[in-house]
Protein backbone atom coordinates (compact mmCIF):
# COMPACT_ATOMS: atom_id res chain seq x y z
CA UNK A 1 0.00 0.00 0.00
CA UNK A 2 0.99 3.60 -0.55
CA UNK A 3 0.58 6.74 1.54
CA UNK A 4 -1.18 8.22 -1.53
CA UNK A 5 -4.92 7.57 -1.16
CA UNK A 6 -5.75 8.09 -4.84
CA UNK A 7 -3.08 5.57 -5.85
CA UNK A 8 -4.41 2.98 -3.39
CA UNK A 9 -7.94 3.57 -4.62
CA UNK A 10 -6.90 3.14 -8.26
CA UNK A 11 -5.00 -0.10 -7.52
CA UNK A 12 -8.09 -1.50 -5.73
CA UNK A 13 -10.33 -0.44 -8.63
CA UNK A 14 -8.04 -2.16 -11.18
CA UNK A 15 -7.88 -5.32 -9.05
CA UNK A 16 -11.70 -5.52 -8.94
CA UNK A 17 -11.78 -5.23 -12.75
CA UNK A 18 -8.92 -7.57 -13.67
CA UNK A 19 -9.24 -10.19 -10.84
CA UNK A 20 -5.55 -11.07 -10.27
CA UNK A 21 -4.58 -13.92 -7.94
CA UNK A 22 -2.23 -11.61 -6.04
CA UNK A 23 -0.90 -8.04 -5.99
CA UNK A 24 2.78 -7.16 -5.72
CA UNK A 25 4.06 -3.60 -5.13
CA UNK A 26 7.45 -3.38 -6.83
CA UNK A 27 10.40 -1.99 -4.87
CA UNK A 28 13.03 -2.20 -7.63
CA UNK A 29 15.40 -4.17 -5.39
CA UNK A 30 18.04 -6.60 -6.65
CA UNK A 31 16.36 -9.43 -4.74
CA UNK A 32 12.99 -8.73 -6.34
CA UNK A 33 14.55 -8.54 -9.80
CA UNK A 34 16.42 -11.84 -9.33
CA UNK A 35 13.26 -13.62 -8.20
CA UNK A 36 11.30 -12.36 -11.21
CA UNK A 37 14.04 -13.46 -13.62
CA UNK A 38 14.34 -16.89 -11.98
CA UNK A 39 10.58 -17.39 -12.25
CA UNK A 40 10.57 -16.40 -15.93
CA UNK A 41 13.46 -18.77 -16.70
CA UNK A 42 11.54 -21.56 -14.97
CA UNK A 43 8.38 -20.76 -16.98
CA UNK A 44 10.25 -20.41 -20.28
CA UNK A 45 9.45 -16.70 -20.68
CA UNK A 46 13.20 -16.05 -20.51
CA UNK A 47 16.09 -18.17 -21.79
CA UNK A 48 19.40 -17.84 -19.98
CA UNK A 49 22.19 -17.15 -22.47
CA UNK A 50 25.77 -18.45 -22.41
CA UNK A 51 27.12 -17.25 -19.03
CA UNK A 52 30.75 -17.39 -20.21
CA UNK A 53 30.24 -15.10 -23.22
CA UNK A 54 27.16 -13.13 -22.06
CA UNK A 55 26.95 -13.10 -18.25
CA UNK A 56 23.54 -12.27 -16.80
CA UNK A 57 21.96 -12.02 -20.27
CA UNK A 58 18.57 -13.44 -21.26
CA UNK A 59 16.45 -13.94 -24.37
CA UNK A 60 12.72 -13.29 -24.54
CA UNK A 61 10.66 -14.44 -27.53
CA UNK A 62 7.46 -12.53 -28.11
CA UNK A 63 4.41 -13.91 -29.87
CA UNK A 64 5.00 -13.82 -33.68
CA UNK A 65 2.01 -11.48 -34.02
CA UNK A 66 3.44 -9.12 -31.40
CA UNK A 67 6.78 -7.81 -32.64
CA UNK A 68 6.45 -4.04 -33.20
CA UNK A 69 4.44 -0.94 -32.38
CA UNK A 70 0.88 -1.10 -33.74
CA UNK A 71 0.10 2.44 -34.86
CA UNK A 72 -3.29 1.43 -36.33
CA UNK A 73 -4.41 0.18 -32.90
CA UNK A 74 -3.02 3.18 -30.98
CA UNK A 75 -5.52 5.88 -30.03
CA UNK A 76 -5.51 9.34 -28.48
CA UNK A 77 -8.83 9.80 -26.71
CA UNK A 78 -9.67 13.47 -26.15
CA UNK A 79 -13.07 15.05 -25.59
CA UNK A 80 -12.70 16.95 -28.87
CA UNK A 81 -11.63 15.02 -31.97
CA UNK A 82 -9.91 18.13 -33.32
CA UNK A 83 -7.63 18.24 -30.27
CA UNK A 84 -6.22 14.80 -31.20
CA UNK A 85 -5.83 15.91 -34.81
CA UNK A 86 -5.53 13.95 -38.07
CA UNK A 87 -2.07 12.78 -36.94
CA UNK A 88 -3.76 10.48 -34.39
CA UNK A 89 -6.39 7.78 -34.38
CA UNK A 90 -9.19 9.16 -32.22
CA UNK A 91 -11.91 7.61 -30.10
CA UNK A 92 -14.37 9.26 -27.73
CA UNK A 93 -13.01 8.79 -24.18
CA UNK A 94 -16.19 7.23 -22.80
CA UNK A 95 -16.42 4.75 -25.69
CA UNK A 96 -12.68 3.99 -25.43
CA UNK A 97 -12.91 3.25 -21.69
CA UNK A 98 -15.90 0.95 -22.26
CA UNK A 99 -14.24 -0.90 -25.12
CA UNK A 100 -10.88 -1.48 -23.44
CA UNK A 101 -12.25 -2.10 -19.94
CA UNK A 102 -14.32 -4.96 -21.34
CA UNK A 103 -11.03 -6.54 -22.46
CA UNK A 104 -9.46 -5.95 -19.04
CA UNK A 105 -12.35 -7.64 -17.24
CA UNK A 106 -10.89 -10.73 -15.57
CA UNK A 107 -7.75 -10.46 -17.73
CA UNK A 108 -5.36 -11.08 -14.81
CA UNK A 109 -7.00 -14.24 -13.43
CA UNK A 110 -4.29 -16.75 -12.55
CA UNK A 111 -1.65 -14.01 -12.68
CA UNK A 112 0.12 -11.60 -10.35
CA UNK A 113 -0.73 -7.91 -10.70
CA UNK A 114 2.43 -5.81 -10.37
CA UNK A 115 2.26 -2.17 -9.25
CA UNK A 116 5.27 -0.41 -10.74
CA UNK A 117 6.02 3.16 -9.52
CA UNK A 118 8.58 4.90 -11.71
CA UNK A 119 10.20 8.26 -12.37
CA UNK A 120 10.99 9.51 -15.87
CA UNK A 121 14.22 11.49 -15.48
CA UNK A 122 16.66 11.94 -12.59
CA UNK A 123 14.81 11.26 -9.36
CA UNK A 124 15.51 14.75 -7.95
CA UNK A 125 15.13 16.80 -11.14
CA UNK A 126 12.35 19.40 -11.30
CA UNK A 127 12.05 18.48 -14.99
CA UNK A 128 11.19 14.80 -14.23
CA UNK A 129 7.66 13.39 -14.08
CA UNK A 130 6.37 10.23 -12.38
CA UNK A 131 4.00 7.44 -13.25
CA UNK A 132 2.68 4.11 -12.05
CA UNK A 133 2.23 1.15 -14.37
CA UNK A 134 0.00 -1.72 -13.32
CA UNK A 135 0.84 -4.84 -15.35
CA UNK A 136 0.51 -8.62 -15.28
CA UNK A 137 3.81 -9.11 -17.15
CA UNK A 138 7.00 -9.83 -15.17
CA UNK A 139 8.89 -9.17 -18.44
CA UNK A 140 7.52 -5.62 -18.35
CA UNK A 141 8.59 -5.22 -14.70
CA UNK A 142 12.23 -6.21 -15.27
CA UNK A 143 12.41 -4.03 -18.38
CA UNK A 144 10.86 -1.04 -16.59
CA UNK A 145 13.50 -1.45 -13.87
CA UNK A 146 16.16 -0.94 -16.56
CA UNK A 147 14.37 1.78 -18.55
CA UNK A 148 13.18 4.00 -15.67
CA UNK A 149 14.05 4.96 -12.08
CA UNK A 150 11.66 2.37 -10.69
CA UNK A 151 10.71 1.43 -7.15
CA UNK A 152 10.75 2.93 -3.67
CA UNK A 153 12.36 6.29 -4.51
CA UNK A 154 9.85 6.92 -7.28
CA UNK A 155 6.97 6.02 -4.95
CA UNK A 156 8.26 8.48 -2.34
CA UNK A 157 8.32 11.27 -4.92
CA UNK A 158 4.78 10.37 -6.04
CA UNK A 159 3.63 10.54 -2.42
CA UNK A 160 5.28 13.96 -2.02
CA UNK A 161 3.88 15.44 -5.25
CA UNK A 162 0.54 13.64 -5.35
CA UNK A 163 0.45 13.66 -9.17
CA UNK A 164 1.32 10.79 -11.49
CA UNK A 165 0.48 9.27 -14.86
CA UNK A 166 -1.68 6.15 -14.57
CA UNK A 167 -0.75 3.25 -16.87
CA UNK A 168 -2.75 0.02 -16.97
CA UNK A 169 -1.38 -2.91 -19.00
CA UNK A 170 -2.25 -6.55 -19.53
CA UNK A 171 -0.86 -8.95 -22.10
CA UNK A 172 -4.42 -10.31 -22.27
CA UNK A 173 -4.61 -13.27 -24.63
CA UNK A 174 -2.26 -11.68 -27.24
CA UNK A 175 -5.03 -11.79 -29.83
CA UNK A 176 -4.33 -9.02 -32.41
CA UNK A 177 -8.11 -8.55 -32.72
CA UNK A 178 -8.28 -7.76 -28.99
CA UNK A 179 -5.32 -5.39 -28.85
CA UNK A 180 -5.49 -1.64 -28.15
CA UNK A 181 -3.18 1.07 -26.84
CA UNK A 182 -5.33 3.95 -25.57
CA UNK A 183 -4.15 7.34 -24.31
CA UNK A 184 -6.33 9.75 -22.34
CA UNK A 185 -4.11 12.87 -22.07
CA UNK A 186 -6.74 14.98 -20.30
CA UNK A 187 -6.82 12.29 -17.58
CA UNK A 188 -3.05 11.55 -17.64
CA UNK A 189 -4.01 7.91 -18.24
CA UNK A 190 -2.82 5.08 -20.49
CA UNK A 191 -4.49 1.71 -21.08
CA UNK A 192 -2.84 -1.02 -23.12
CA UNK A 193 -4.09 -4.56 -23.62
CA UNK A 194 -3.20 -7.54 -25.83
CA UNK A 195 0.50 -6.91 -26.41
CA UNK A 196 3.70 -7.73 -24.56
CA UNK A 197 5.98 -5.91 -27.02
CA UNK A 198 8.16 -3.12 -25.59
CA UNK A 199 6.68 -0.02 -27.20
CA UNK A 200 3.14 -1.21 -26.48
CA UNK A 201 3.79 -2.59 -23.00
CA UNK A 202 6.59 -0.55 -21.38
CA UNK A 203 4.22 2.33 -20.76
CA UNK A 204 6.89 4.68 -19.43
CA UNK A 205 8.49 4.80 -22.87
CA UNK A 206 6.55 6.04 -25.91
CA UNK A 207 3.14 6.10 -24.20
CA UNK A 208 4.11 8.25 -21.21
CA UNK A 209 7.41 9.91 -22.21
CA UNK A 210 6.04 11.11 -25.57
CA UNK A 211 2.27 10.84 -26.11
CA UNK A 212 1.14 11.87 -22.63
CA UNK A 213 4.22 14.00 -21.88
CA UNK A 214 3.81 16.01 -25.10
CA UNK A 215 0.34 17.05 -23.85
CA UNK A 216 1.74 17.81 -20.38
CA UNK A 217 4.58 19.78 -21.96
CA UNK A 218 2.19 21.91 -24.00
CA UNK A 219 0.14 22.67 -20.87
CA UNK A 220 3.22 23.39 -18.73
CA UNK A 221 5.42 25.20 -21.29
CA UNK A 222 8.11 22.65 -22.19
CA UNK A 223 8.88 20.13 -24.96
CA UNK A 224 8.75 16.31 -24.92
CA UNK A 225 10.53 15.07 -28.02
CA UNK A 226 11.61 11.91 -29.87
CA UNK A 227 15.28 12.94 -29.83
CA UNK A 228 18.70 11.68 -28.82
CA UNK A 229 20.90 13.94 -26.68
CA UNK A 230 24.67 13.87 -27.14
CA UNK A 231 27.65 15.93 -26.08
CA UNK A 232 30.58 16.53 -28.42
CA UNK A 233 33.86 17.88 -27.13
CA UNK A 234 36.37 19.34 -29.58
CA UNK A 235 40.14 18.84 -29.29
CA UNK A 236 40.24 22.40 -27.88
CA UNK A 237 37.94 21.34 -25.01
CA UNK A 238 34.77 23.12 -26.21
CA UNK A 239 31.62 21.05 -25.56
CA UNK A 240 28.28 21.38 -27.33
CA UNK A 241 25.14 19.39 -26.56
CA UNK A 242 22.94 18.44 -29.49
CA UNK A 243 19.39 17.06 -29.62
CA UNK A 244 18.50 15.13 -32.79
CA UNK A 245 15.11 13.87 -34.01
CA UNK A 246 15.13 10.86 -36.33
CA UNK A 247 12.32 8.32 -36.82
CA UNK A 248 12.74 4.90 -35.17
CA UNK A 249 15.47 2.70 -36.70
CA UNK A 250 17.11 5.64 -38.49
CA UNK A 251 20.35 5.77 -36.52
CA UNK A 252 19.62 7.67 -33.28
CA UNK A 253 21.47 5.14 -31.12
CA UNK A 254 24.43 4.97 -33.51
CA UNK A 255 24.77 8.77 -33.53
CA UNK A 256 24.30 9.10 -29.77
CA UNK A 257 27.13 6.59 -29.23
CA UNK A 258 29.33 7.71 -32.13
CA UNK A 259 32.96 6.63 -32.12
CA UNK A 260 35.19 9.37 -33.58
CA UNK A 261 37.20 8.16 -36.60
CA UNK A 262 40.96 7.78 -36.18
CA UNK A 263 41.43 10.62 -38.67
CA UNK A 264 39.79 13.04 -36.18
CA UNK A 265 41.94 12.71 -33.03
CA UNK A 266 41.05 14.59 -29.87
CA UNK A 267 37.27 14.54 -30.31
CA UNK A 268 35.15 13.04 -27.52
CA UNK A 269 31.47 12.06 -27.60
CA UNK A 270 29.19 11.70 -24.55
CA UNK A 271 25.77 10.04 -24.59
CA UNK A 272 23.04 11.70 -22.54
CA UNK A 273 20.19 9.80 -24.23
CA UNK A 274 19.44 7.84 -27.39
CA UNK A 275 15.68 8.21 -27.90
CA UNK A 276 13.72 10.72 -25.82
CA UNK A 277 14.45 14.31 -24.80
CA UNK A 278 12.53 16.62 -22.47
CA UNK A 279 13.46 20.31 -22.85
CA UNK A 280 12.68 23.23 -20.56
CA UNK A 281 13.69 26.89 -20.58
CA UNK A 282 15.77 27.69 -17.50
CA UNK A 283 15.77 30.93 -15.47
CA UNK A 284 18.36 32.46 -17.82
CA UNK A 285 16.39 31.73 -20.99
CA UNK A 286 18.54 28.74 -22.03
CA UNK A 287 16.87 25.62 -23.45
CA UNK A 288 18.05 22.67 -21.33
CA UNK A 289 17.39 18.96 -21.77
CA UNK A 290 17.13 15.80 -19.70
CA UNK A 291 16.84 12.20 -20.86
CA UNK A 292 13.78 10.83 -19.05
CA UNK A 293 14.95 7.24 -19.57
CA UNK A 294 17.52 5.24 -17.60
CA UNK A 295 18.20 2.57 -20.22
CA UNK A 296 18.23 1.76 -23.91
CA UNK A 297 15.62 -0.27 -25.79
CA UNK A 298 17.61 -0.44 -29.00
CA UNK A 299 17.25 -2.10 -32.39
CA UNK A 300 19.92 -4.81 -32.42
CA UNK A 301 20.30 -5.94 -36.09
CA UNK A 302 23.32 -4.24 -37.66
CA UNK A 303 25.03 -3.66 -34.30
CA UNK A 304 28.68 -4.74 -34.33
CA UNK A 305 32.13 -3.46 -33.42
CA UNK A 306 32.37 -1.41 -36.62
CA UNK A 307 28.90 0.18 -36.73
CA UNK A 308 28.54 0.94 -33.00
CA UNK A 309 31.35 -0.33 -30.79
CA UNK A 310 29.95 1.33 -27.67
CA UNK A 311 26.53 -0.30 -28.09
CA UNK A 312 28.14 -3.63 -28.95
CA UNK A 313 30.37 -3.55 -25.85
CA UNK A 314 27.57 -2.63 -23.46
CA UNK A 315 25.26 -5.51 -24.48
CA UNK A 316 27.79 -8.24 -23.71
CA UNK A 317 26.47 -8.48 -20.12
CA UNK A 318 23.37 -7.70 -18.02
CA UNK A 319 21.12 -7.40 -21.06
CA UNK A 320 17.67 -8.63 -22.04
CA UNK A 321 17.44 -9.52 -25.73
CA UNK A 322 14.07 -9.80 -27.47
CA UNK A 323 13.49 -11.79 -30.68
CA UNK A 324 17.13 -12.45 -31.64
CA UNK A 325 18.42 -15.82 -32.93
CA UNK A 326 20.66 -18.28 -31.05
CA UNK A 327 23.92 -20.06 -31.89
CA UNK A 328 24.65 -23.69 -30.98
CA UNK A 329 26.37 -22.60 -27.74
CA UNK A 330 23.46 -20.32 -26.72
CA UNK A 331 24.91 -16.97 -27.74
CA UNK A 332 22.58 -14.28 -29.14
CA UNK A 333 22.86 -13.74 -32.90
CA UNK A 334 21.47 -11.16 -35.31
CA UNK A 335 22.03 -9.99 -38.86
CA UNK A 336 25.10 -7.77 -39.06
CA UNK A 337 26.92 -9.58 -36.26
CA UNK A 338 30.49 -10.47 -37.16
CA UNK A 339 31.01 -14.17 -36.55
CA UNK A 340 28.84 -16.92 -35.15
CA UNK A 341 26.24 -19.08 -36.90
CA UNK A 342 22.57 -19.08 -35.98
CA UNK A 343 20.97 -22.50 -35.47
CA UNK A 344 17.66 -21.32 -33.94
CA UNK A 345 15.65 -18.39 -35.32
CA UNK A 346 13.82 -15.70 -33.34
CA UNK A 347 10.71 -17.88 -33.10
CA UNK A 348 12.65 -20.80 -31.59
CA UNK A 349 12.56 -22.83 -34.80
CA UNK A 350 15.61 -24.52 -36.41
CA UNK A 351 17.17 -21.97 -38.75
CA UNK A 352 17.24 -23.13 -42.37
CA UNK A 353 19.58 -20.42 -43.64
CA UNK A 354 16.79 -18.71 -45.58
CA UNK A 355 15.40 -15.35 -44.55
CA UNK A 356 16.21 -13.41 -41.40
CA UNK A 357 17.28 -15.41 -38.35
CA UNK A 358 16.64 -12.50 -35.97
CA UNK A 359 13.52 -10.36 -36.34
CA UNK A 360 14.34 -7.05 -38.12
CA UNK A 361 12.91 -5.21 -35.08
CA UNK A 362 14.65 -7.40 -32.48
CA UNK A 363 15.81 -5.43 -29.45
CA UNK A 364 18.17 -5.14 -26.52
CA UNK A 365 17.28 -3.65 -23.14
CA UNK A 366 20.29 -2.47 -21.14
CA UNK A 367 21.12 0.08 -18.46
CA UNK A 368 22.45 3.37 -19.83
CA UNK A 369 25.24 3.24 -17.26
CA UNK A 370 26.81 0.32 -19.15
CA UNK A 371 27.49 2.61 -22.11
CA UNK A 372 31.27 3.30 -22.09
CA UNK A 373 30.63 6.95 -23.05
CA UNK A 374 27.65 7.52 -20.75
CA UNK A 375 27.59 11.16 -19.67
CA UNK A 376 27.60 11.81 -15.92
CA UNK A 377 25.41 14.81 -16.72
CA UNK A 378 22.62 12.40 -17.69
CA UNK A 379 21.95 12.35 -13.94
CA UNK A 380 22.20 16.13 -13.52
CA UNK A 381 18.88 17.53 -12.21
CA UNK A 382 19.38 20.73 -14.23
CA UNK A 383 19.95 18.89 -17.52
CA UNK A 384 22.33 20.04 -20.26
CA UNK A 385 22.24 23.22 -22.41
CA UNK A 386 21.27 22.54 -26.04
CA UNK A 387 23.32 24.30 -28.73
CA UNK A 388 21.73 22.72 -31.80
CA UNK A 389 18.67 20.70 -32.82
CA UNK A 390 18.95 18.28 -35.73
CA UNK A 391 16.11 16.88 -37.82
CA UNK A 392 16.58 14.04 -40.29
CA UNK A 393 15.41 10.75 -41.71
CA UNK A 394 16.03 8.22 -44.45
CA UNK A 395 15.90 10.01 -47.82
CA UNK A 396 17.47 8.40 -50.88
CA UNK A 397 17.28 11.71 -52.72
CA UNK A 398 16.26 15.38 -52.42
CA UNK A 399 17.62 16.17 -48.93
CA UNK A 400 21.27 17.34 -48.83
CA UNK A 401 23.78 15.93 -46.34
CA UNK A 402 23.26 18.93 -44.05
CA UNK A 403 21.73 22.39 -44.12
CA UNK A 404 20.89 25.00 -41.49
CA UNK A 405 17.58 26.79 -41.04
CA UNK A 406 17.64 30.57 -41.39
CA UNK A 407 15.71 31.17 -38.16
CA UNK A 408 13.83 29.39 -35.38
CA UNK A 409 10.54 29.69 -37.30
CA UNK A 410 12.17 28.32 -40.45
CA UNK A 411 13.59 25.52 -38.30
CA UNK A 412 10.09 24.64 -37.13
CA UNK A 413 9.06 24.34 -40.80
CA UNK A 414 12.09 22.12 -41.48
CA UNK A 415 11.03 19.85 -38.62
CA UNK A 416 7.34 19.95 -39.53
CA UNK A 417 8.05 19.02 -43.15
CA UNK A 418 10.65 16.32 -42.56
CA UNK A 419 10.03 12.99 -44.26
CA UNK A 420 11.51 9.52 -44.03
CA UNK A 421 11.19 6.04 -45.46
CA UNK A 422 9.33 3.71 -43.08
CA UNK A 423 11.24 0.98 -41.19
CA UNK A 424 10.53 -2.29 -39.34
CA UNK A 425 9.99 -0.46 -36.03
CA UNK A 426 6.26 -0.29 -36.76
CA UNK A 427 3.85 -2.76 -38.33
CA UNK A 428 3.24 -1.97 -42.02
CA UNK A 429 4.96 -1.60 -45.37
CA UNK A 430 8.67 -0.68 -45.25
CA UNK A 431 10.46 1.82 -47.49
CA UNK A 432 7.48 4.14 -48.08
CA UNK A 433 8.26 7.88 -47.80
CA UNK A 434 5.94 9.60 -45.32
CA UNK A 435 5.88 12.96 -43.56
CA UNK A 436 7.02 12.52 -39.96
CA UNK A 437 7.04 15.93 -38.30
CA UNK A 438 9.90 16.17 -35.78
CA UNK A 439 9.91 12.31 -35.89
CA UNK A 440 6.76 12.58 -33.75
CA UNK A 441 4.07 11.27 -36.14
CA UNK A 442 3.49 8.10 -34.07
CA UNK A 443 4.05 9.88 -30.75
CA UNK A 444 2.55 13.38 -30.57
CA UNK A 445 -0.38 13.26 -28.16
CA UNK A 446 -2.33 16.11 -29.76
CA UNK A 447 -3.03 17.97 -33.03
CA UNK A 448 0.15 18.66 -35.01
CA UNK A 449 -1.10 22.16 -35.84
CA UNK A 450 -1.20 23.02 -32.13
CA UNK A 451 2.12 21.24 -31.64
CA UNK A 452 3.85 23.41 -34.28
CA UNK A 453 2.31 26.50 -32.69
CA UNK A 454 3.77 25.39 -29.34
CA UNK A 455 7.22 25.07 -30.94
CA UNK A 456 6.93 28.54 -32.50
CA UNK A 457 6.06 30.02 -29.08
CA UNK A 458 9.57 29.30 -27.80
CA UNK A 459 10.86 32.19 -29.89
CA UNK A 460 9.39 34.50 -27.24
CA UNK A 461 10.06 32.19 -24.25
CA UNK A 462 13.79 31.55 -24.65
CA UNK A 463 16.66 34.02 -24.96
CA UNK A 464 19.18 31.39 -26.11
CA UNK A 465 17.48 29.23 -28.71
CA UNK A 466 19.47 26.42 -30.37
CA UNK A 467 20.35 26.61 -34.05
CA UNK A 468 18.31 24.19 -36.19
CA UNK A 469 19.77 21.86 -38.84
CA UNK A 470 18.58 19.07 -41.13
CA UNK A 471 20.82 16.07 -41.87
CA UNK A 472 20.53 13.09 -44.22
CA UNK A 473 23.06 10.27 -43.90
CA UNK A 474 21.13 8.06 -46.35
CA UNK A 475 21.47 9.76 -49.75
CA UNK A 476 21.99 7.18 -52.54
CA UNK A 477 23.43 7.35 -56.03
CA UNK A 478 21.67 6.03 -59.15
CA UNK A 479 23.03 2.54 -58.40
CA UNK A 480 21.48 2.50 -54.92
CA UNK A 481 24.84 2.94 -53.15
CA UNK A 482 25.06 5.19 -50.11
CA UNK A 483 27.01 8.32 -51.01
CA UNK A 484 28.09 9.22 -47.47
CA UNK A 485 30.04 6.72 -45.30
CA UNK A 486 27.97 7.48 -42.17
CA UNK A 487 28.56 6.05 -38.68
CA UNK A 488 31.68 7.62 -37.09
CA UNK A 489 32.28 9.81 -40.14
CA UNK A 490 29.10 11.73 -39.26
CA UNK A 491 31.32 13.58 -36.79
CA UNK A 492 32.56 15.60 -39.78
CA UNK A 493 29.06 17.04 -40.16
CA UNK A 494 28.75 17.58 -36.41
CA UNK A 495 32.07 19.46 -36.49
CA UNK A 496 30.65 21.89 -39.07
CA UNK A 497 27.51 22.27 -36.93
CA UNK A 498 29.63 23.02 -33.84
CA UNK A 499 31.65 25.56 -35.83
CA UNK A 500 28.43 27.23 -36.99
CA UNK A 501 27.27 27.46 -33.36
CA UNK A 502 30.60 29.10 -32.46
CA UNK A 503 30.57 31.44 -35.47
CA UNK A 504 33.69 29.77 -36.87
CA UNK A 505 32.28 28.45 -40.17
CA UNK A 506 30.82 30.28 -43.12
CA UNK A 507 27.94 28.97 -45.24
CA UNK A 508 26.35 29.28 -48.67
CA UNK A 509 22.83 30.67 -48.66
CA UNK A 510 20.37 28.61 -50.68
CA UNK A 511 16.58 28.72 -51.08
CA UNK A 512 16.20 25.98 -48.42
CA UNK A 513 18.74 27.33 -45.91
CA UNK A 514 22.48 27.53 -45.29
CA UNK A 515 24.73 24.86 -46.81
CA UNK A 516 28.38 24.18 -45.94
CA UNK A 517 31.08 25.46 -48.22
CA UNK A 518 32.84 22.31 -49.50
CA UNK A 519 36.12 23.50 -48.00
CA UNK A 520 34.50 23.92 -44.56
CA UNK A 521 33.50 20.25 -44.37
CA UNK A 522 36.53 18.18 -43.36
CA UNK A 523 36.53 15.11 -45.65
CA UNK A 524 40.23 14.32 -45.36
CA UNK A 525 40.89 10.63 -44.89
CA UNK A 526 37.64 9.36 -46.46
CA UNK A 527 37.04 8.11 -49.99
CA UNK A 528 34.78 10.86 -51.31
CA UNK A 529 35.32 12.47 -54.71
CA UNK A 530 34.47 16.09 -55.50
CA UNK A 531 31.45 15.20 -57.65
CA UNK A 532 29.89 13.13 -54.88
CA UNK A 533 30.50 15.89 -52.33
CA UNK A 534 28.98 18.42 -54.73
CA UNK A 535 25.85 16.26 -55.07
CA UNK A 536 25.60 15.82 -51.29
CA UNK A 537 25.74 19.58 -50.75
CA UNK A 538 23.56 20.69 -53.66
CA UNK A 539 19.91 21.68 -53.96
CA UNK A 540 17.93 20.15 -56.83
CA UNK A 541 15.55 23.04 -57.52
CA UNK A 542 12.84 21.11 -59.45
CA UNK A 543 12.85 18.35 -56.81
CA UNK A 544 12.64 20.92 -54.02
CA UNK A 545 9.73 22.72 -55.71
CA UNK A 546 7.89 19.41 -55.63
CA UNK A 547 8.99 18.91 -52.01
CA UNK A 548 7.63 22.28 -50.90
CA UNK A 549 4.39 21.66 -52.79
CA UNK A 550 4.08 18.32 -50.97
CA UNK A 551 4.75 20.04 -47.63
CA UNK A 552 2.07 22.62 -48.42
CA UNK A 553 -0.46 19.87 -49.13
CA UNK A 554 0.60 18.12 -45.93
CA UNK A 555 -0.03 21.29 -43.92
CA UNK A 556 -3.48 21.51 -45.53
CA UNK A 557 -4.41 18.27 -43.73
CA UNK A 558 -4.42 20.23 -40.46
CA UNK A 559 -6.60 23.04 -41.83
CA UNK A 560 -7.29 25.91 -39.43
CA UNK A 561 -4.95 24.61 -36.75
CA UNK A 562 -1.84 25.38 -38.82
CA UNK A 563 -0.12 28.52 -37.44
CA UNK A 564 -0.05 31.44 -39.87
CA UNK A 565 3.66 31.88 -39.15
CA UNK A 566 4.34 28.38 -40.47
CA UNK A 567 2.35 29.09 -43.63
CA UNK A 568 4.42 32.24 -44.15
CA UNK A 569 7.66 30.27 -43.80
CA UNK A 570 6.48 27.70 -46.35
CA UNK A 571 5.52 30.42 -48.83
CA UNK A 572 8.84 32.16 -48.28
CA UNK A 573 10.87 29.03 -49.14
CA UNK A 574 8.60 28.29 -52.13
CA UNK A 575 9.14 31.85 -53.43
CA UNK A 576 12.92 31.53 -53.08
CA UNK A 577 12.79 28.31 -55.12
CA UNK A 578 11.11 30.25 -57.95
Amino acid sequence: MSMNASLNSWVEEVARLTRPDSIHWCTGSDVENSRLIEAMVASGDLIKLNPQTHPNCYLHRSNPSDVARVEHLTYVCTRSREDAGPNNNWMDPAEAHRKIDSLFEGAMRGRTMYVVPYCMGPIDSPYSRCGVEITDSPYVVVNMRIMTRMGEQALKRIEREGRFVKGLHSVGDLDPERRFIMHFPEELTIKSVGSGYGGNALLGKKCHALRIASWQARDEGWLAEHMLIMGMQSPEGRTHYVAAAFPSACGKTNLAMLVPPESMPGWKIWTVGDDICWMQVDSEGQLRAINPEAGYFGVVPGTNRKTNKNAYDMIQRDTIFTNVALTADNQPWWEGLEGGTPVTDWQGKPYSGKGAAAHPNSRFTVSAKQNPIYSSLAEAPEGVPISAILFGGRRREVAPLVYEARSWAHGVLVGAGMASETTAAAVGQMGVVRRDSMAMKPFCGYNFGDYWDHWLAFESKAKKLPRVFHVNWFRQDKNGKFMWPGFGENLRVLQWIANRCDGKADAIESPIGYLPKPEDLDVSGIDLDKDTLHTLLSVDLPAWRQEMDAINKYLDEFQGRVPQKLREEQRSVAAKLG
